[in-house]
């Protein structure tokens, strides 16, 4: 069902002339009995007319509509969708019309939900029945963050990882999100956890070889800490596609939170710091064979010092030594011969 927008009246003109339809009412209300005896029976009708709008007159003002900015009311008249109210203003309808908004009462840890929750705990302290008497059944049309909560899923290794997501959305089809879906708030986060699983693990939380995450059959180096963006896109991109029938439109996924499960992640640290000191080590050798052989060419060139090939070996093995050694080498004076 598409969205068509409700051409309403002008809501002050509507409600100055139930006023002045009051007080006419009241004035022949109370004429009408004095005129009873010369005007006989028109005396009696106007009397009675004012009577009955006295009586049902504040009916027609249950039409009176006040639309803030980025706020809209879908209205049906006796079961029958016949228009959505948008637009900030003063407006008069149908007084049998009724709005329609499933998710008036639905609380997400989102914004918007999350003021509307504190309000409603103030009006219960206070006395009142609910929330309606805040929200109504009108639909936000702002910009919404939806922090879905963290989820524990197995990455593409079947490593367990924790992961949360927020998601900016909106309403852009306000009787799409209505009447398609039975609550779209709630059809949204649900969406948002399916989603998430199914682009999750297609991804290794860190970079792993023989691993493809594009789908071209070509092993890649994408994964869900170096790829944050690359995941959100997609995350969003599958999110969307989701709640389209339901008029929502996604403008944005982020990655609020990632880590490995507890369960395995002192394991997973003292792997990377293993791999942390593998390279620093292949880093120090590089470093001391170049120191090494720079050494050996200086003292070559200079003819400082003729070394055979067992003595060079040895001085290699030293200058090893004390180039990677963790601690500090302690000198040793020779001061006799060489040899």
């Amino acid at each position: 069902m598409d969205e068509k927008i409700l051409n309403a009246s002008n809501g002050m003109a509507a409600l100055l002339g139930l006023i002045l339809a009051y007080i006419v009412a009241l004035a022949a209300t109370i004429v009408a009995p004095i005129w009873i005896p010369s005007g006989g029976a028109v005396a009696v009708i106007l009397m009675v007319i004012g009577i009955v709008w006295l009586s049902i007159g504040w009916f027609p003002f249950l039409g009176l509509k006040v639309i803030r900015p980025q706020e809209a009311l879908v209205l049906t008249l006796f079961g029958k969708y016949i228009g959505t109210l948008k637009g900030d203003g003063f407006y008069f309808v149908n007084p049998f019309c009724s709005a329609v908004n499933p998710a008036a009462e639905t609380h997400l840890s989102q914004s918007g939900d999350v003021d509307v929750q504190n309000a409603s705990k103030f009006l219960l302290s206070a006395g009142a029945k609910s929330a309606q008497t805040i929200t109504g059944k009108k639909i936000s049309l702002k910009v919404m963050t939806l922090n879905n909560n963290r989820q524990k899923i197995n990455d593409c290794l079947g490593n367990p990882v924790e992961i949360g997501i927020a998601v900016m959305w909106r309403v852009s089809d306000t009787a799409k999100a209505v009447f398609n879906v039975d609550n779209y708030k709630e059809y949204l986060s649900l969406q948002c956890d399916t989603a998430l699983r199914n682009i999750v693990r297609i991804y290794p939380y860190d970079v792993a070889p023989d691993v493809d995450t594009t789908g071209d059959g070509i092993a890649d180096e994408g994964s869900l800490r170096g790829s944050s963006e690359v995941v959100a896109e997609r995350i969003r991109t599958e999110i969307q596609r989701k709640v389209e029938n339901a008029g929502l439109e996604v403008l944005e996924a982020r990655i609020t939170y990632l880590a490995y499960a507890s369960e395995i992640a002192a394991v997973m640290l003292q792997r990377q710091q293993a791999s942390a000191i593998i390279d620093a080590r292949k880093m120090i050798v590089d470093g001391a064979v170049g120191m090494v052989q720079m050494a050996l060419d200086k003292l070559n060139e200079g003819g400082v010092v003729q070394l055979d090939e067992e003595r060079k070996a040895a001085m290699v093995s030293n200058l090893l030594v004390v180039l990677c050694g963790n601690k500090d080498a302690q000198p040793i004076v020779n001061s006799g011969s060489l040899y």
